[in-house]
């Protein structure tokens, strides 16, 4: 069976509002994945760690450009082993980022799966 097939089937069986709660739950798109990172109980670190990239990049691109501008080579290695701390510093944030997003889609799959086993322990009772 297809999983198209299997959400078919689950929808059949729900009532209304068993539907609209299960629908909610799908797969989100990136944006909203993005977005939800600043709600819930880890929504504050989000934004701080937010503040903190930018913060971040900005330092990179400054250090970028005094690395393009710079006639000394001494300051220009400085300048760009901190443009390269930067952009390492930046992947890793957005690493956190990454793995965060990956949390709530699988904590998400974990209660679609709770509620469906819930649905059908529902259902097996009633035959009893």
């Amino acid at each position: 069976m297809k999983k198209e097939e299997i959400d078919q089937l689950i929808e059949e069986s729900l009532s209304k509002d068993e539907a609209e709660f299960y629908n909610a739950l799908d797969q989100q798109g990136l944006f909203k994945q993005w977005g939800n990172l600043y709600k819930g109980k880890l929504g504050k670190w989000a934004i701080l760690i937010t503040t903190i990239q930018l913060i971040i990049t900005g330092f990179a691109f400054w250090f970028g450009y005094k690395f393009f501008t710079v006639e000394d080579s001494v300051l220009m290695a400085k300048y760009g082993a901190g443009m390269l701390i930067g952009v390492i510093m930046n992947g890793l944030v957005k690493q956190w980022h990454w793995m965060q997003m990956d949390k709530n889609t699988i904590l998400q799959e974990m209660k679609r799966i709770e509620f469906q086993v819930a649905i059908l322990m529902d259902k097996l009772s009633e035959k009893s």
